[in-house]
Formats: structure tokens, sequence, C-alpha cells
């Protein structure tokens, strides 16, 4: 969906300043909510692209006025509220109000780390030969879905060439609306400099996009 969150390219946010020795987490809440979000998948029935798309699928000013891990929280609570396992006025009150909801199957606290690193590979077996190849120039299409989609706007309409193919792997699309996987052919697309930011652009600089298949057509 195009949103304040796709902010590749956009003017008025000032430069991307790096923090010295950065680390992972600021604070124990943002470890717990990283930790909440991926845990609670299985119980709660979502994948990485609905909780992405949680996180995204909010206002303007909602979301540039959180930092990274507010914004996994409160898409963990969206998640969460969407599927009943919590009303909003428990989250207020920061306890149950209400009892669980019936054939939820809990992740015991001890699992949790495990489940985190356990992870699962997204590619899977093709159904169909890949369109494109290595070396393949391409333009990338013009959409503006209001569903999630992994394609940013600054590169949309614009060429590039095709450096890689990653394989067939699950289309985030169609997996954030919980309509299967339906997976797809993923390429990395190199473009130059001038071609996404104009003559004036640094002809030395080259930006490279993982994009699938559905995102592109022949140049």
């Amino acid at each position: 969906m195009d949103g304040a969150h796709d902010m590749g390219g956009v003017k008025g946010f000032g430069p991307v300043v790096p923090e010295a020795n950065e680390p992972v987490f600021h604070d124990e809440w943002e470890r717990r909510a990283f930790a909440l979000t991926v845990a609670m998948a299985r119980p709660g029935g979502w994948n990485i692209d609905m909780s992405r798309f949680a996180r995204e699928n909010r206002p303007p000013e909602d979301y540039l006025s959180k930092t990274y891990y507010e914004l996994w929280l409160a898409g963990l609570e969206t998640l969460m509220v969407e599927r009943g396992l919590v009303t909003r006025e428990e989250i207020e009150a920061g306890k149950m109000l209400a009892p669980a909801k019936p054939g939820v199957k809990p992740i015991a606290p001890q699992n949790v780390t495990p489940a985190i690193r356990r992870g699962g590979s997204t590619e899977r077996t093709p159904s169909a030969p890949a369109l494109f190849n290595v070396g393949d120039r391409v333009r990338m299409k013009d959409i503006h879905p209001v569903t999630h989609t992994r394609l940013p706007q600054y590169v949309r309409g614009r060429l590039g060439t095709i450096e890689l193919n990653h394989g067939c792997h699950v289309f985030p699309d169609v997996n954030s609306l919980g309509q299967g996987e339906d997976p797809h052919w993923l390429y990395t697309v190199r473009f130059d400099g001038r071609e996404l930011w104009g003559k004036d652009g640094d002809p030395t600089l080259s930006v490279s996009v993982d994009a699938w298949e559905p995102y592109l057509e022949r140049a």
C-alpha cells in the first residue's frame, strides 16, 4: 500500500544518521515486543506478511509519531484484537477483563526463544519456469495497491536490470491477506542512480531491489 512507511526516495526527512554502536534493543520492552509478535504468530494464526501489514496500515500521523518498536507493539495489538485474543479495553487496563478465547493453545515461555530461532524458509517449488533471466532489462509496474506490497514507490515505472534469481518464494501481497502463499519467482533488480533520481543523480550510484515476478514487465 502507499503510506508513510514507504519512505524510500522521499524528500523532507533529512539524512539518515546511523547511531554509533547501536544496540539491537534500546530497552527491555522492545525485546519483549519483538518476541511476543513472533511467538504469538502460531497461536494467533498470522504470518510475517500479515504482521508487516498490521504495522504499516495506519494513518501517517500515527505511523510517523511512533518509534520502530512502538510500531511493532501497535501492530501486535491490532493482530490480537482482530482475532479476538484481547480487547481494546484489556489493552488499556493492562490486564484480562474476560475469559480467554477458547481453543487457542498458548505458547509456554520456555518455547518462545526456540520458536523465534527456528524461523522458516519462504522458498517454494516453482509451478512454472521463470519469465526473466539474469541480464534482462525490465520495467517495474506502476501499481498502487491498497493492501500490502513489497514494491517501493520510488522504483515503480523505472527501468532496471536483473542481477540475481533467488528462486520461487511466497508472494507477500497475497500472503498478507491470508489468501494463501501464491509463490512467484523473486529477483534482484539493479537500477542506475540517474534512472531513479534524474539527470542530477549520482552517475556512480546504483540501487538494488528484490522484486517478485508480478512486479515486473519486459522493457
